[in-house]
């Protein structure tokens, strides 16, 4: 079973609900999938006949889990920090050394990513996810009825967010989750072997290859004609350096073969 998970404006409601001496209160302990009663008591609550101390003190922007012995952050620092964060819409976003690494400013993650998702119809499919975050691109495309989904991430401590995180989907079915940098992996992919391609890679400075021709003849290599891909962009350096990252990229992809235009917040192509 799994355990609770708390944000500041869970523990804050608990503490209210304490102070107030109510019997029970109704919360979400699972980021805003669901909703349950707590029974309160003086110095615990208890969830699913299991006594929770309350948490005292909570930082806004971290959400913290069950760890058998106490509340503890998710994150981990393995070289870098890797901390899942809560938003406004329910659904987390994660990020790596302060860098937030989903759009969470005017729409929940979970809903941006099932817009993108619906670029490439992925009905029937086997798509190519080759960066799989949180997964949230995947969850979509399974409930979307792709045939398969192939998803790679390579950060074990992004992984692990996954294990916790309530919106993440299992891998099984078909979801088939590799620990592996798809940068290396790709070559080992058949040509003409996937109907569509989910491409959301962290930002050009820190992952450059992803965004470098010879990725992109791959990525053209592996997809079947009259295949799609999504290429999350967004607009970083614009303003302070005038660079256009959108652009280069769909220059990039059409030296790959592939036919491209802009939409929502990055470039869809075509073979």
């Amino acid at each position: 079973m799994p355990g609770p998970l708390l944000t500041s404006r869970e523990s804050e409601a608990l503490l209210a609900a304490r102070r107030a001496g109510v019997p029970s209160l109704e919360c979400s302990l699972d980021l805003g999938r669901t909703r349950t009663a707590v029974e309160m008591g003086p110095q615990c609550w208890v969830w699913q006949g299991v006594e929770y101390p309350y948490l005292e003190e909570c930082r806004e922007r971290t959400i913290y889990h069950w760890a058998g012995g106490g509340f503890e952050p998710v994150a981990r620092f393995g070289g870098s920090l890797v901390k899942l964060v809560p938003t406004e819409w329910g659904p987390p976003t994660f990020e790596i050394d302060g860098i937030k690494m989903l759009p969470t400013a005017q729409v929940s993650p979970w809903d941006d990513a099932a817009a993108k998702v619906a670029l490439v119809e992925p009905r029937g499919k086997v798509i190519l996810d080759t960066c799989g975050g949180l997964g949230y691109f995947a969850a979509w495309c399974v409930a979307g009825g792709a045939a398969r989904v192939l998803s790679f991430e390579k950060n074990p401590d992004v992984l692990w967010l996954r294990t916790i995180n309530p919106w993440s989907p299992a891998p099984g079915g078909a979801l088939v989750l590799e620990r592996a940098d798809v940068a290396a992996h790709i070559a080992t992919l058949a040509d003409a072997s996937v109907d569509a391609v989910l491409h959301d890679p962290p930002r050009f400075g820190i992952a450059g290859e992803l965004y470098s021709q010879a990725f992109y003849d791959q990525l053209a290599r592996v997809l079947r004609r009259r295949g799609r891909m999504f290429h999350y962009t967004g607009a970083p350096n614009r303003l302070t350096t005038g660079r256009d990252v959108p652009a280069e990229v769909a220059r990039r992809l059409r030296r790959s073969g592939l036919r491209t235009e802009f939409r929502l917040d990055g470039v869809l192509a075509r073979k």
